[in-house]
Order: C-alpha cells, then structure tokens, then sequence
C-alpha cells in the first residue's frame, strides 16, 4: 500500500507494528498546534504533536522576536483555559486599553475597553512566546506525545483512520489535524484546493525603541501607500507596521538601521518622537481560504485553513477559535456516545468556523480597499464614516466587542 507524498510503501499492518494508534495527530506545533493538542488531550484523547522543531527556552534578556500577535480577550480565555496564560503573563505581554485608527486628525475614532466593560481590549505578545508555553504545557500532559524533531513524508486515508508516515516512524490515527501553516504540507497531500489573491504589497515588521512611552494603546493611521502601525512592546520599546509597494518594502529592509529610522519618523505620526530601530522583517501580503476545511479524517485549522490581510491583526486569534470549534464538537459528540471523528462532526466543525472566517477577511479586504481608493470622494465618504462611528457608540461598541472575541 502506497503512502501518499514519498517514495515510501508499507503494508497497513507493518505501519501499524511499528507504534501505537493515536487518537489525534497534531502536524505543526506552532500557536494553534500546540493549542490543539491540549485542547483535545484535555478531553481524554490520545495526542500526538509532531514539529521538525522545538521552541528557543525564554531567557528575559533576549531581543524581542520580530513577530508578535494582538491577541484578543477569547484568545486569552481559551489559552487561561488549556493552562498556558499564567506562564506567557510572567515573561513578556503588554496588555492595551485603547485602540486608535485615522486617516487625518478630523476622522480619529478611538475604542476604549471601558465602553465595553473591560479592563483591556487585548495583549501583545511575542508569537514564540505563546508557542513555548502551550509547548510547556503539552510537555507535561499526560496524554501527548512530543515527537521533535520529526518530518511527515507521507499520508494514507482509509475508512476510518489515516496512516502517517515519518522520517523515523509510522503509525495510525483516528483524526489527522493539520496546523501546519500557510503551506500546508497536509493541505496539499489531501488536495484541498485554495482561493485567493495576493494584494501586491508586503508589510515590514520594524522593533524599536521610541522616545515617548504608550503602552496602554495600539494605533494605526492609513496613508495613500498603506496603513502605518504601532503595537506597544515591554517599556519603551514597540512593534511598528509599515506596508507598502513590495518594491519598497526590499529598499526600505536593505537600508543602514539608522538611516532606515529616519525615514520612518518622517512618514509615521509625530507622537513616536525619535526612534531606535532594534530588528526588522517582511513578508508579503497574501489572502488564502481552503475550499473546504476537512476531508475524510483530516481537518484544517489556523492559517493552513485561511490566510488574512494583517490590518487588524486578528491572524492567529482565528486560529484559536478554530481550536475552541473543533474542541466544541469533538465534546458534544464524546458526551453523546457518538464517533467523535466523523464526517457529521466535522462538517459541523466547518459550519461553525467558515462563515465567520469568511466575514473577517471580506472586512479586512474592504477596509483595505476602502483606504487604498485615492479619490477625493472615496476619501472624504471614509473619513466622514470613521468620524460617524464615534457618534454612535452602540454600533462602535458592538464592532469592538466582536473584534475582542466577547460578543
């Protein structure tokens, strides 16, 4: 029996001689990886996660990671919930109370957390800061098993289980959950297909040090060549987004640290004062979407699922209310007796999370659009819009509240 993606052939029973049968495969063990093995290990299923690496151990005095997450209060809950928050608190996070957006001074709408009841809209925090401490996690759970480094090779679907080849062994599973990114190893072995289109820009992703302390709030200004943005950083340090003509985005990244600086405090807003520019990244935009998030036993969660414009940063926090659907119905179906790998489960699975993806990245592409127009009509509607939100505080606070996962 040929396994799919290799050079490799087994028989079914020399696979599964060579280990257990699993409950879960968990390929990926990134932030929405890590979150899926506990939380389905947390529902007594047995787990296995498989990365070809392991996270770098926290040590205070590193440099920020270039990549960080605006995660969200469900995304808090849900990693409160799997027992990985208190580790993530006590190392590195900044929780913001406001958010800002504008275009020009006249159209600045601010959201507080306040209106909506809370003590903050969000934190941000280092991407490997959460993938360390769900690894943590999953390191002590009794029913994971880490296989790291490992490399999947190949896949084969029968009626009821998937066959996975590794670089090193070969075994059986009931659910093969593919967090492995954007491109999908397993995504394509299955031969889901996408849809999607790139936006012609990259975003570069700039750490500094700045002038004036603003850790309560993030903030993002739009101008005709792409929104500019601030995510605040532990003391006076912050994450600065800058998109652009992709062209621009390689000139701007080759440029002298220092001379790099000089020209973002000539495009940013004025209340940065100077800055330091520590570290730097891009990567382009892209907008990817599976054309269905499950088949046979394989299910695609996070960004090997879809793929969204950056703008408000809400990536990874669809990731994590994929695992919190998945989790959901594997659950309902557990406490009914019923076979909790399914199609009927997963197809409710795909219900729950495809529409609400949908509309997430269809109001990020709007919003991108909307600002991206250069006529002064266009301009002037937008701005008149942003101003509007502000004097009608019940839709303002109800779009907050859903961006912030509590509605």
């Amino acid at each position: 029996m040929k396994v799919e993606g290799g050079n490799l052939s087994y028989s079914k029973s020399s696979i599964l001689g060579m280990s257990s049968k699993f409950d879960c495969t968990i390929i990926g063990a990134g932030m929405v990886g890590g979150a899926t093995a506990i939380a389905l290990a947390d529902l007594g299923l047995k787990v296995v996660l498989i990365d070809k690496f392991a996270p770098e151990p926290f040590v205070a005095e590193q440099a920020f990671d270039i990549r960080v997450s605006a995660i969200s209060l469900a995304s808090q809950h849900l990693l409160e919930q799997l027992g990985a928050w208190s580790t993530i608190a006590s190392w590195r996070v900044v929780p913001y109370r406001r958010l800002a957006v504008w275009e020009n001074e006249a159209s600045y709408t601010e959201f507080n957390a306040e209106s909506i009841g809370q003590q903050h809209l969000g934190h941000i925090i280092e991407n490997r800061l959460i993938q360390l401490a769900l690894w943590q996690v999953a390191q002590q759970h009794p029913n994971i098993t880490l296989l790291c480094p490992e490399q999947l090779k190949g896949i084969e679907q029968l009626d009821d289980e998937v066959l996975v080849a590794l670089s090193e062994r070969s075994f059986s599973t009931k659910l093969l959950c593919a967090c492995d990114g954007a491109n999908s190893q397993v995504r394509q072995l299955v031969n889901i297909g996408l849809t999607g289109w790139d936006y012609q820009q990259s975003a570069m992703l700039v750490n500094v040090k700045t002038e004036h302390e603003q850790q309560d709030i993030t903030w993002q200004q739009y101008l005709p060549t792409g929104p500019v943005a601030m995510l605040p950083m532990p003391g006076q340090y912050a994450s600065l987004v800058w998109y652009h003509q992709r062209e621009e985005i390689k000139r701007l990244q080759a440029l002298p640290n220092k001379q790099l600086a000089e020209q973002m405090m000539a495009v940013f807003p004025k209340r940065l004062g100077s800055i330091e520019v520590i570290d730097k990244g891009g990567f382009p935009l892209t907008r990817r979407h599976a054309n269905y998030y499950f088949k046979g036993n394989v299910v695609l969660l996070g960004d090997s699922a879809h793929t969204i414009n950056p703008m408000a940063g809400q990536g990874v926090n669809l990731g994590f209310k994929d695992v919190k659907a998945l989790q959901s119905v594997i659950a309902e179906a557990i406490a009914d007796g019923k076979s909790w790998h399914s199609e009927n489960v997963l197809q409710r699975y795909e219900k729950k999370r495809r529409a609400d993806n949908l509309l997430m990245m269809s109001g990020m592409d709007a919003l991108y659009k909307g600002f991206s127009q250069p006529s002064p009509i266009i301009k002037g509607l937008r701005n008149i819009a942003l101003a509007g939100i502000n004097k009608v505080p019940l839709v303002k606070n109800k779009v907050l509240a859903y961006a912030c996962g509590v509605e």
